[in-house]
């Protein structure tokens, strides 16, 4: 990025104008993460970076910014009515306002980030009231209670999917705070559920589809993890193209695609490690098989080298998580038997050094495995990898 000494510098031999000059600044200040400040000599494309907390100071004002919306919250419910809107239209232009200082001025990290999530909530709860107000809710919520509710989805969409969405677009827009690429995922996620559930909903009314006995409610639910596969698989790919249109990751598309990989993770994870050991949905239990256990080690390696070449840990952790407890069970379960060691107790342990090993030589692992595993014309286009 060019410094400011050689703009003025250009504004003195005449390359630019003063005007120009600013517009340049406003322009590489907008394409910059709200939250971000001077990094100094920090590589901004190793480790999957997370520009989140910006300094001591950044801290200090994010504490700022806790008690005075949760005072302002606890003041506005004791002076208006239980319900009232007036409340959460306040915290909104509140958080707004603050955020024109602390994120528009001061560029800070952590403070933007609160105070983005303050105005979803607030946005969120603003949303609900006025659903609530639209819509009658039954005493007693239960399935039978829901399907009468068939009509009134469009409505629940429109207002509080559709108005979670465009509010959150609307302030990253004019504070490009990377959360909110997250909130929205999330927003649009719901709505899949949704339409997901009233297409069901039709299919059993219209007879495409007969009423489930309790002995199949597993495998209805067991089919509906589909819903979450896909919206996983789509926020992944949005995820990935924000990464390759930064692969250096200084800009805001670069931290976008970090909260995208976070929300994206445990829906791919999730579906897969249940199909993959043979859990049964509703009592939990794991029986996998030798097949299953070999589906498993796959997918565990198919995960951890795709982290690699997208250079993003965000996708590792889930996988770890899920796969790897189920999957070091059954290795290390003769062990614990052996040894009477509890089997958890070795699980943690196994995976902590898994952790470990890979968070101090995580660029060293990616370039031993990625640079001899992936073709030159697809290494190119994926985060580099250092030396």
């Amino acid at each position: 990025m060019i410094d400011e000494t050689t703009l003025d510098l250009a504004v003195t031999r005449g390359v630019l104008d003063a005007d120009q000059r600013q517009a340049l600044i406003a322009l590489a200040k907008e394409n910059r993460p709200a939250a971000e400040v001077d990094r100094g000599d920090a590589d901004p494309s190793v480790d999957d970076q997370m520009r989140l907390v910006g300094g001591g100071n950044d801290i200090f004002v994010t504490v700022g910014i806790i008690l005075l919306f949760s005072g302002a919250l606890f003041a506005l419910q004791s002076v208006f009515a239980p319900g009232d809107n007036l409340i959460w239209v306040i915290m909104a232009i509140s958080s707004w306002l603050v955020a024109e200082i602390v994120t528009r001025q001061k560029r800070m990290r952590l403070s933007s980030t609160l105070l983005a999530l303050v105005f979803v909530f607030a946005a969120a709860s603003l949303l609900t009231e006025l659903l609530a107000g639209r819509i009658s809710i039954p005493s007693q919520i239960n399935a039978f209670s829901l399907m009468a509710l068939r009509s009134e989805a469009g409505q629940v969409a429109l207002i509080l999917g559709g108005g979670l969405i465009a509010a959150a677009a609307v302030y990253f827009f004019r504070f490009k705070v990377p959360v909110l690429a997250g909130v929205i995922a999330i927003a649009v996620t719901g709505l899949g559920f949704l339409g997901a559930i009233v297409f069901y909903h039709d299919q059993l009314i219209s007879g495409a589809v007969a009423a489930p006995i309790p002995e199949q409610l597993a495998d209805v639910v067991a089919n509906a993890l589909i819903i979450p596969l896909v919206c996983g698989l789509l926020i992944f790919a949005v995820a990935v193209a924000f990464d390759l249109r930064d692969r250096e990751r200084q800009t805001v598309w670069s931290d976008c695609a970090f909260w995208l990989h976070v929300v994206s993770a445990p829906l791919l994870v999730h579906p897969l490690f249940i199909l993959s050991t043979g859990q049964e949905v509703l009592s939990g239990q794991i029986e996998p098989g030798i097949s299953a256990s070999i589906l498993l080690g796959l997918m565990i390696t198919t995960f951890v080298i795709v982290a690699l070449a997208i250079d993003r840990r965000s996708l590792l952790a889930p996988t770890l998580a899920y796969f790897g407890s189920v999957g070091i069970y059954y290795l290390i379960n003769g062990a614990a038997n052996t040894t009477g060691i509890p089997p958890f107790a070795l699980i943690l342990i196994v995976i902590g050094a898994v952790v470990i090993l890979f968070g101090a030589g995580w660029q060293r692992i990616r370039r031993l495995i990625i640079k001899p595993l992936v073709p030159t014309s697809i290494l190119d286009r994926l985060p580099p990898i250092k030396a």
